[in-house]
């Protein structure tokens, strides 16, 4: 009997899915107990070709076509052939460990548990790559402190089916990866629904490995940001997962180039606002310590260009949530997920 559903949305992923489909087919539980189903996102390579050729030897492995709209609408094609009582998520290009199923559905034990988040790791070399690890560890270190969480990624999540067809599933005008999935899980949440972290349920990712790579990733964050703060505007003050210096960051960081652009260009009050100058950058340079203490702790190498990574941070996810905000602003509210029908 398939008690569990393994959902893997995919996007001309030739290079990556191999991975990720070998580790789901050597897992620790008995392989009858568990579907595959990749769903393929309309791709323009020999994606299908290779997921089938990889699934072939798993009892209950499926390859679904879709047209291109999106992991979003990827994922919800993925649920509604489902036969698991439970879905379980995950990206083409994550790695998951042999006892990542096994971890994830261990918490539904609990019956009051709808939701389950699991954590990343990498094994790369790249001091940008670690950078990145360690702020996810930075914002596990923050999660494992709290007994229910509203924020669930789906590079390592699971629900329980019922609960993630009630709701709607995923929102499909999130037409990119971005944060659809944050979307979902504030709504779940909402609904109180308990959803929980599960640090164990690990899954290996090759993460952002240049500065600009980074860059682009929290600016695509900022800029979707904007439209799920339409839905849920009470996000923008907190939420389980995004600690709060991030938000002063942003604003220090914004501040700082106001004021470093009014010095050069308004010549009669340069010396009135070197000043603020000075005060703006070593109060956002202040901010940094206590995760900079951190990294020193975990992996020393990384302060080095932690701090330049943070100002990256902060400017990538602020010009995409500006930019975001005068977007979507011009057009219409979005149809909620849960106001779709499949």
């Amino acid at each position: 009997m398939i008690e569990y559903s393994v959902i893997v949305p995919v996007y001309n992923g030739v290079r990556v899915l191999p991975r990720c489909l070998a580790a789901l087919t050597q897992q620790s539980i008995d392989a009858a107990r568990y579907e595959i189903i990749v769903v393929d996102d309309g791709s323009a390579d020999e994606t299908v070709a290779v997921a089938e050729r990889l699934l072939v030897a798993h009892p209950h492995a499926h390859v679904i076509r879709a047209a291109h709209g999106g992991p979003a609408a990827a994922r919800n094609a993925g649920a509604q052939t489902a036969a698991g009582g439970v879905l379980l998520f995950t990206d083409a290009d994550c790695e998951p460990a042999p006892d990542w199923i096994e971890s994830l559905v261990r918490a539904f034990d609990d019956a009051g548990v709808v939701g389950v988040k699991g954590a990343y790791r990498t094994r790369q070399a790249s001091l940008v790559a670690r950078f990145v690890q360690q702020e996810y560890q930075d914002k596990y270190d923050r999660m494992m402190r709290q007994s229910r969480i509203d924020f669930i990624d789906t590079y390592s999540a699971a629900y329980r089916r019922d609960a993630f067809l009630a709701a709607g599933g995923f929102d499909t005008a999130y037409t990119t990866a971005s944060v659809e999935d944050q979307e979902l899980s504030f709504r779940l949440a909402a609904q109180g629904h308990r959803l929980v972290f599960v640090p164990d349920a690990i899954v290996y990712h090759q993460h952002d490995s240049t500065p600009m790579e980074y860059l682009r990733r929290k600016y695509g964050i900022g800029y979707w940001k904007a439209l799920l703060l339409r839905s849920h505007p009470d996000k923008a003050v907190r939420d389980s997962h995004t600690p709060q210096v991030i938000k002063a960051q942003m604003g220090l960081l914004a501040v700082a180039i106001s004021v470093s652009v009014l010095t050069v260009f308004v010549r009669g009050l340069a010396g009135w606002l070197v000043g603020w100058l000075v005060g703006s950058w070593l109060l956002l340079f202040a901010t940094m310590l206590p995760m900079l203490l951190k990294i020193a702790r975990r992996d020393p190498a990384v302060v080095w260009i932690a701090p330049g990574m943070i100002v990256l941070r902060a400017l990538g996810l602020g010009i995409g949530l500006l930019l975001g905000m005068i977007r979507f602003s011009l057009r219409s509210a979005p149809a909620r997920a849960s106001d779709a029908r499949y």
